[in-house]
């Protein structure tokens, strides 16, 4: 499995790191957030997508802040952004998958047996 390298944003004043890890997909999906919704509410799944890549690394950044970021500072969805905020949004759930056969999870003091 490869790690996606978070995106960092920042300007002469600031700098966020954007990724996600179980705790911040948890919160997104708690508030009704599906992944898949996207692509088919681009207008407003896609700036919720963005403010809940804060989550990780940022947690009192409000949406308020995050829209601003993304609408007036950015200047609207730079190129290969969306791509990013998908591949690190799967990147957790990579842990939950069982591993091919033959193959031991690293660092794992338990089996399955079926």
């Amino acid at each position: 499995m490869e790690k996606i390298k978070p995106i960092v944003i920042k300007s002469k004043d600031e700098e966020f790191t954007l990724e996600f890890n179980r705790e911040s997909i948890k919160f997104a999906e708690a508030r009704g957030f599906k992944i898949e919704d996207v692509s088919n509410f681009p207008m407003t799944k896609l700036p919720e997508l963005f403010f809940y890549a804060f989550r990780m690394h940022h947690k009192n950044v409000a949406r308020d802040k995050t829209d601003k970021i993304l609408f007036e500072e950015l200047g609207g969805i730079p190129e290969g952004l969306l791509e990013r905020l998908a591949e690190l949004y799967a990147q957790p759930f990579e842990a939950l998958t069982i591993v091919e056969d033959g193959e031991e999870r690293k660092n794992s003091k338990w089996s399955v047996e079926m």
